[in-house]
């Protein structure tokens, strides 16, 4: 931890509920909160706008995106689930937490480059598996990420940094995606550069974490 989040740990007991603006000083928070910045303006935007893209872009109808446009989202729950249960049976088997949350969050956002290819995609049964794919590797670094709040802080606060981070998400989706659509009102059906831009933001936002939470260990242990 930073010098500053540790001459905080020494200030509240796990029992205490930290301040807002205390926790507005901490690096372990606007890590989280820029990460999930990075990941959900990805998420927001493969998420409202795929429908619109299979229809502009290749040509799907309503009744066609109905039939596939589902199956990403079995991606997603697949993906929150199965990287949750590994990183839980890395803690079992005896890896650290640190190793165990960062060795799944690695493996979550090592999918996600996969979206730069969806634009040369010739075939629109890979085009969904890459939707597929994408969707499992979001939400599954999606759910470990907000399982880092429980992690680092005590429960007391937990809620408090989780709708911090949250908060961070959504300013994320919102730039994101109002990006993309004036991107989009002047380059009509040219997603190359959004995807391009949304398949490297899940690997920044992993740095972010490396650099802002360099050990991911309980409150009361961090200072030590």
């Amino acid at each position: 931890a930073t010098a500053s989040d540790a001459s905080l740990e020494s200030t509240f007991q796990a029992s205490d509920r930290i301040p807002w603006m205390k926790l507005l000083t901490m690096k372990h928070v606007w890590g989280l909160m820029l990460c999930k910045a990075f990941g959900d303006g990805v998420w927001y935007f493969i998420t409202f706008w795929m429908p619109k893209y299979l229809m502009d872009v290749r040509g799907f109808d309503i009744r066609a995106v109905g039939n596939f446009a589902w199956m990403p989202w079995v991606g997603a729950g697949l993906g929150s689930v199965l990287m949750g249960y590994l990183s839980s049976s890395l803690i079992r088997r005896g890896f650290s937490i640190n190793a165990s949350r960062k060795i799944a969050l690695g493996m979550s956002v090592s999918l996600m480059p996969i979206l730069f290819f969806i634009p040369m995609a010739t075939d629109s049964r890979v085009v969904i598996a890459i939707f597929v794919i994408a969707y499992f590797g979001q939400q599954a670094w999606s759910t470990l990420v907000m399982t880092l709040p429980t992690d680092l802080f005590p429960s007391s606060s937990v809620g408090s940094v989780a709708g911090l981070v949250g908060f961070g998400g959504a300013m994320g989706g919102i730039l994101f995606g109002q990006a993309a659509g004036l991107y989009l009102d002047s380059h009509p059906l040219d997603y190359q550069p959004i995807f391009g831009v949304a398949s490297v933001l899940h690997v920044l936002s992993f740095i972010l974490i490396l650099v802002a939470i360099p050990r991911i260990v309980p409150w009361n242990r961090t200072a030590s």
